[in-house]
């Protein structure tokens, strides 16, 4: 009996220790090569995104936070996590679950999703209907960098940080159409400037220097442009600040700590949020990675 056997649903994800999640990851890989070398279906992103969506459903309270997949065949991993491993083997079979996220097949399922660069907009309008009617619980958008392509994954980018809504956009980079990851320091400085601490000490020493008279404006501007030279100089994400997003990243996709400690400093903020993980497409799976153009889709 392995650890996903266990697991009807991501609350009892959460009863297992950190330590045993590497183990959790082998064991949905095992299952989706297993499933879709036999019905077909998309093979190497979905093995990309192991990591990432356990770490997901282990941080954030699913189904009353929501999960947006965008493009939806990300989601084998998400499927197996939220009640429907028992049926995984229909998998794109007639009367069987969808490869794709699908509303009316679980609540977990938060919008549907294929290949349509719409998760940033559909995100970004649950997250006003919530909180229209008080209602706290985040909304997540994980995009692949190929969506990310779309005019309209940018409009949405554009209206979100115009409303300065707490939403949270996941880059899902796996090295197809986004820059490559930059290093170590740049993950390093992703998980620490993501503390919520830092946010207000950040947030009430500049309000101390604008707060100088004379030259208080003056100091705080030259500080605000040398610490977005510095970030700029080791990370990607100055295109995403400019839309008004918190940007942090890039961090490796497949290192469960390092997600689960930068997903729990992210929902936390208030202001809108992007996070850049890198991921390897087929991982796990040795013939995938070296060709993850031709595992894209098997069947």
């Amino acid at each position: 009996m392995g650890l996903i056997d266990t697991i009807d649903s991501p609350s009892d994800l959460k009863k297992l220790s950190r330590q045993a999640l590497p183990q959790l990851a082998q064991e949905l890989r095992d299952i989706i090569v297993e499933v879709v070398s036999q019905n077909g279906g998309h093979l190497a992103s979905s093995l990309g995104v192991v990591e990432l969506t356990i770490a997901l459903h282990y941080v954030f309270d699913t189904p009353n936070d929501k999960i947006i997949w965008d493009v939806g065949h990300q989601a084998y991993a998400h499927k197996l996590l939220t009640g429907r491993r028992d049926r995984f083997h229909t998998l794109r079979r007639h009367g069987g679950i969808s490869g794709f996220a699908k509303r009316g097949e679980s609540p977990y399922d938060a919008f549907t999703t294929g290949h349509s660069s719409t998760s940033i907009s559909a995100a970004l309008g649950m997250v006003c209907a919530k909180r229209l009617k008080g209602c706290p619980s985040k909304v997540v958008a994980v995009i692949g960098d190929g969506s990310m392509t779309a005019g309209m994954a940018y409009e949405a980018l554009n209206q979100a940080g115009d409303l300065h809504k707490d939403l949270i956009v996941i880059l899902n980079d796996n090295d197809m159409s986004i820059s490559p990851n930059v290093g170590a320091i740049s993950s390093l400085l992703s998980r620490t400037l993501s503390d919520q601490r830092l946010q207000t000490w950040r947030k009430e020493f500049g309000d101390f220097l604008k707060s100088l008279p004379k030259i208080g404006d003056n100091i705080y501007n030259l500080a605000k442009r040398s610490e977005e030279s510095f970030k700029t100089f080791i990370t990607p994400g100055m295109l995403f600040e400019a839309f008004n997003f918190d940007y942090f990243g890039p961090i490796n996709g497949h290192n469960l700590t390092h997600l689960i400690r930068i997903l729990n400093n992210i929902k936390k903020l208030k202001d809108p949020v992007l996070l850049h993980v890198t991921t390897t497409k087929g991982k796990g799976y040795a013939q995938a990675e070296k060709n993850p153009v031709y595992f894209h889709g098997v069947g």
